[in-house]
């Protein structure tokens, strides 16, 4: 009876251990001259008033540098199968239009593909981006459960400026 009970407290910490999540301050590693924006999509940058929105922020001050993250949205079915390639094409394809879209605004942007947790992606990116300003872009604002939660840790945890733009509709 007391192996069962020890196993199961150990099952129950791991299990515990597991679903935390760091919640420290996110920031640069590094700092560097120059403004430089970090654009996370939670959707695609289409919306031509977005899109206006975006590009004055990132020309805002002088010239900046942009880079356009876009997280992959991984099903529950192509996760536990370990299919991401459709994922990451999708990823990609939003990347694409809305570097297209930003372009054709007049900014200058690369582009990546992130982790499919925002948050995680965000944090993973400001260690080879060092970032002065991170801009959240996604459709629904406030009814969107997850953007809204990504954007109220992100609002807390970030120690660089931070915007939420929300794009219109949700794409479906």
């Amino acid at each position: 009876m007391g192996l069962a009970t020890g196993a199961l407290v150990a099952v129950a910490i791991v299990v515990v251990a597991v679903r935390q999540r760091p919640r420290g301050a996110i920031a640069p590693l590094e700092r560097e001259a120059g403004r430089r924006i970090l654009i996370v999509l939670g959707d695609p940058l289409e919306d031509p008033v977005a899109v206006e929105r975006v590009a004055e922020a990132v020309k805002g001050e002088g010239s900046g540098r942009a880079l356009v993250l876009s997280p992959v949205r991984i099903g529950f079915l192509d996760r536990w199968a370990s299919d991401v390639e459709q994922a990451r094409r999708d990823a990609q394809r939003r990347s694409v239009l809305s570097i297209a879209a930003l372009a054709a605004a007049g900014v200058d942007a690369e582009a990546r593909v992130g982790d499919e947790d925002l948050v995680q992606a965000v944090e993973d990116q400001l260690g080879s981006f060092p970032a002065s300003e991170v801009i959240l872009v996604s459709a629904a604002g406030e009814d969107d459960k997850a953007a809204a939660a990504a954007a109220e840790e992100l609002r807390a945890r970030l120690r660089v400026g931070f915007r939420w733009i929300v794009t219109g509709p949700p794409a479906r």
